[in-house]
């Protein structure tokens, strides 16, 4: 099997369920930015040193793919989205991190930075699939996990952060 078919060639594919539709359609834009979200978690991985946050990453990129088969074939079969061990997760980091006083500066250690650029293109990929959830494309299951996700991205950054002995700048401090 090749990597390419030249069948989008004409601004057209086909979805999961068989469905052609135009590259410009909700479900396609995003499915791409689903994608392109495990990509940059992909990058943050990387950098990853820990085997538990190594693990909790990697199965949030499964997730990911999940949610991409689910936006795919336009129904949820079943697929099992954890958006309570996703909070969990927050609640743990919460729990050893300092109470923010302000707005917090993206950025950091080189880990905090990429999961702050995550968490901004989790945004985006929520937005997407909310947009395609609006024309009754995509299931809402898909975007309570995406926004929990966005949050926990947030915590994993403050952590990075914590661990590499850098402070999270505040927006409201003077350089």
């Amino acid at each position: 099997m090749k990597p390419y078919t030249r069948q989008g060639d004409g601004g057209m594919t086909r979805l999961g369920d068989g469905t052609a539709v135009g590259k410009h359609d909700p479900r396609v834009a995003a499915l791409g930015a689903v994608d392109e979200l495990n990509a940059s978690l992909g990058l943050a991985r990387a950098m990853v040193d820990d085997q538990g946050l190594d693990d909790r990453v990697a199965g949030v990129q499964r997730d990911l793919i999940a949610i991409g088969g689910i936006l795919s074939m336009a129904e949820d079969a079943g697929t099992a989205l954890d958006v309570v061990r996703l909070e969990r997760w927050i609640d743990e980091g919460d729990a050893v991190l300092r109470p923010l006083k302000g707005f917090v500066l993206p950025g950091g250690c080189e880990l905090a930075a990429r999961f702050h650029v995550a968490r901004t293109v989790c945004r985006r990929a929520e937005r997407a699939v909310v947009a395609a959830a609006g024309y009754g494309q995509a299931p809402a299951s898909g975007v309570a996990y995406l926004n929990r996700l966005s949050a926990l991205l947030f915590g994993w950054a403050r952590l990075a952060n914590r661990d590499a002995g850098r402070s999270d700048a505040s927006a409201d401090e003077p350089f």
